[in-house]
């Protein structure tokens, strides 16, 4: 089948669970939002190697948030629950809790699993801290040299999903980027979901092990690399395309992956020069998430 003359290949993206949490950024400013956000994120792409996928959600606005201040939503995923209250400690305690005028809220406040990562966080403030109630949600106060830092008493979790995926193929390399740029900006319109990797485009995707190096539990995924199209037997690379993007999609649930998908797919068909989308899979070896493109297309 084909969107706007692009061809969308029968295949599927392949996704596997993880667990995310969820948490809100309240600053005196979006800017600040935005600062300790990325902070708190950062060195979070891929599992591979990073002890965590992380990104922005979405920003939200004053009348949306506790506290009335201009918010930011970010995701945190870890395999497991005890890794994640881990990074929970370590990201919002060296990057937010050290950023000017920021508070931390409940992102999944009904979520079954909570971590009572603010009362950890509390004996920062060394037998000063107090207690507080913003909205109806138990705070912990802690003394800073700006004033006190908030933040909420837990911090809720739940079974997500990782791995939603798409590729763009382009007749050049800025057509691709550019497809892929208009897709993450269609993506942060929604909820529930993030692309984890910079800027929400990866340019070096990977498979799963190696062709020569053993010591090597992910390699480059030379069938998708243009410039070796030649030298590569059973090429995945087209005539006349020159580069290929691919965006990774992290969500709470499928429903949140599937609409992310189909928001991304449809802001990259529409950019002149792009040929083609398929999807990453290891044919259901890597996880028990399918998400055929035809379906969501």
């Amino acid at each position: 089948m084909d969107i706007n003359g692009v061809e969308i290949e029968d295949t599927f993206a392949e996704a596997f669970p993880i667990k995310i949490a969820r948490v809100l950024i309240t600053a005196a400013t979006k800017h600040w939002a935005e600062v300790a956000a990325l902070e708190a994120t950062g060195f979070g792409t891929s599992v591979i190697m990073c002890p965590a996928e992380a990104g922005i959600e979405k920003f939200v606005g004053p009348d949306e948030t506790p506290d009335g201040r201009p918010g930011v939503y970010i995701q945190i995923c870890t395999f497991g629950y005890e890794a994640l209250e881990h990074q929970l400690l370590e990201r919002i305690g060296q990057c937010i809790l050290t950023a000017p005028t920021t508070a931390v809220f409940n992102g999944l406040p009904d979520a079954e699993k909570q971590f009572n990562v603010g009362f950890k966080l509390k004996f920062f403030g060394d037998g000063m801290e107090s207690e507080t109630e913003i909205d109806g949600r138990k705070m912990h106060s802690v003394p800073i040299m700006e004033g006190d830092f908030l933040v909420e008493e837990n911090i809720g979790a739940v079974a997500g999903i990782a791995g939603g995926n798409f590729f763009i193929f382009g007749d050049s390399q800025m057509t691709a980027l550019t497809a892929a740029e208009v897709a993450v900006d269609a993506i942060k319109d929604l909820d529930g979901t993030i692309t984890p990797f910079p800027g929400g485009i990866v340019a070096s995707g990977s498979k799963a092990g190696f062709n020569n190096y053993k010591f090597m539990k992910a390699t480059a995924n030379e069938k998708f690399c243009p410039s070796i199209r030649d030298k590569v037997e059973g090429t995945e690379i087209p005539e006349g395309v020159k580069a290929v993007y691919e965006l990774v999609i992290n969500g709470l649930d499928e429903d949140a992956i599937q609409r992310a998908m189909k928001a991304g797919i449809d802001a990259a068909v529409a950019v002149p020069g792009v040929s083609k989308i398929t999807a990453g899979n290891y044919g259901g070896k890597l996880g028990k998430y399918q998400f055929h493109l035809k379906d969501l297309c």
